[in-house]
């Protein structure tokens, strides 16, 4: 099972940019989302903790890629950052559901999508379990969490989420999926309003951690 889903990952990825670097744009090998270059800046985080898995620690040509998918207008990396997962979907398999972390409907609209959902869809189709993109709503328009200090991300974030489906949650093990986890706040977050609002368990996955993030 994981190598057809490893191999479906890698064909997600080739067709949707086959020959361009994620990272700069510079062309690559077919089914390889970085260049000779962007690929030696590329660093695996560890993952100690068996419900909390990155792919990447976050710096060079995976920063590089997840800035322009979240502001230059670049969905169409979300495939090729998703084949980044392939190494760990064995430590996937407790999941029974896939949960985006979401954004406010107002910077929803202002970015045209939502980059955890574009990496959690295609996911929850390849291991087969479904993705419930409304179960998490996100009510409060925070200050962007790339602007505050580590103290002040986990007060901005500590309500700004609530189970929208509550029933939907009921006794499902989690795999809440996003992008970037820095200190852990809006990940932590999540989990409380997942919890609350019935799930069982909640799992995070993301493309790339900083290094040193404290548990959340």
């Amino acid at each position: 099972m994981e190598a057809i889903l490893r191999g479906a990952l890698e064909v997600l990825a080739d067709l949707v940019g086959p020959q361009r670097c994620a990272g700069c744009d510079g062309e690559t090998r077919r089914r390889t989302a970085f260049c000779p270059v962007c690929v030696t800046t590329l660093v695996r985080a560890s993952n100690p903790d068996p419900e909390r898995t990155a792919a990447f620690v976050y710096g060079g040509a995976i920063a590089q890629a997840v800035r322009r998918l979240k502001f230059d207008d670049r969905p169409d990396l979300a495939p090729m950052l998703l084949a980044g997962f392939a190494a760990h979907l064995p430590r996937l398999r407790a999941a029974t559901l896939v949960v985006p972390v979401p954004l406010h409907p107002s910077r929803l609209v202002e970015r045209g999508y939502n980059q955890a959902a574009l990496l959690a869809r295609p996911l929850a189709d390849l291991l087969e379990i479904p993705c419930a993109a409304r179960a998490l709503a996100r009510p409060l328009a925070t200050a962007r969490q790339t602007e505050l200090t580590r103290e002040a991300r986990s007060v901005n974030v500590r309500h700004a989420f609530l189970a929208n489906e509550p029933g939907r949650l009921s006794g499902e093990v989690v795999l809440l999926v996003d992008d970037v986890e820095t200190t852990g706040a809006t990940l932590a977050a999540c989990r409380t309003a997942l919890l609350s609002g019935g799930a069982r368990a909640v799992h995070t996955l993301v493309v790339a951690r900083t290094d040193g993030v404290e548990g959340g």
